[in-house]
């Protein structure tokens, strides 16, 4: 694995599923949903990438994201930064989380009136922005990759050289690349 570089890995750009920052939900999970039923793959994408005006890739729609949009209160219990809590990690019992349902409100109306709203929200608003420590080079040997995954607890890197996203790599397929080596 020490030789193996993670453009060898990666599934190209081209390849990835994509939307505008300017488009709609509803835009995004009819694109992710066609990409999804791609069978070049083994495992679906569950992700589209987000490019701006400049066709730059600027972030990410994950079926996360799309199911946070769905509910809008939710942005009343996220940390400043945007990113969610995660409060069950910290211990909380599932009677503490089920009532954060009810205090916030949240899922108070039905799912298809959720969904016709957030339907219309621009992918800009709703979309994941990445951090410095998930994008990884091309060149850049596989270990590396791996160290990222698992210290940033990420799905997916975004692949770049010279500091253009070229594709992305996906935990599942390095986890496939350590299968066929462990499976030996």
């Amino acid at each position: 694995m020490k030789d193996k570089k993670v453009k060898e890995i990666m599934i190209a750009l081209s390849d990835y599923a994509t939307v505008s920052e300017e488009d709609t939900l509803g835009t995004a999970v009819r694109t992710l949903k066609k990409a999804r039923e791609d069978k070049k793959y083994a495992h679906k994408h569950r992700a589209v990438l987000v490019y701006d005006k400049d066709k730059k890739i600027v972030g990410k729609v994950s079926i996360r994201c799309i199911l946070q949009s769905l509910e809008p209160k939710y942005c009343h219990i996220q940390n400043p930064d945007g990113h969610d809590i995660g409060l069950s990690r910290f211990g909380f019992s599932d009677d503490f989380l089920n009532s954060m349902v009810k205090n916030f409100c949240l899922w108070d109306e039905s799912l298809e009136e959720l969904a016709k709203k957030a339907s219309a929200l621009k992918i800009k608003d709703i979309m994941y922005t990445p951090s410095n420590g998930e994008y990884v080079d091309e060149e850049a040997p596989v270990a590396e990759a791996v160290h990222q995954f698992i210290l940033g607890c990420h799905q997916s890197l975004l692949v770049t050289k010279d500091k253009k996203v070229t594709g992305v790599l996906r935990l599942v397929d390095m986890f496939e690349l350590v299968s066929e080596v462990l499976g030996k």
